[in-house]
């Protein structure tokens, strides 16, 4: 139930690598492995050992879907902005 909640609050919810693997198996290049993986709500964000993936779900059924391949050497500044007292959510931002 908090994996629906934090979903609908924006919060990202870790979704298993395998899964991730199998699912999405079409989007790998040989010897690329899923580091982390996180949903929001129906979009997802898998970081693997070279790339960055976005996975964007459009419209009222999810069908249509962007994909975005961003290569860690592309990236030209980050930060990260982490949780507080009062307000709970941590971010990345690219």
């Amino acid at each position: 139930m908090m994996g629906i909640l934090d979903g609908l609050m924006g919060n990202a919810s870790n979704v298993d690598e395998k899964e991730i693997m199998k699912e999405y198996e079409q989007l790998f290049i040989e010897g690329e492995e899923v580091s982390a993986a996180f949903k929001v709500i129906r979009d997802l964000f898998i970081f693997t050992n070279k790339r960055l993936i976005l996975v964007d779900k459009q419209g009222l059924t999810g069908k249509k879907t962007e994909y975005h391949s961003i290569l860690y050497k592309s990236i030209s500044h980050f930060s990260v902005e982490t949780a507080g007292h009062f307000d709970m959510d941590a971010e990345l931002k690219i």
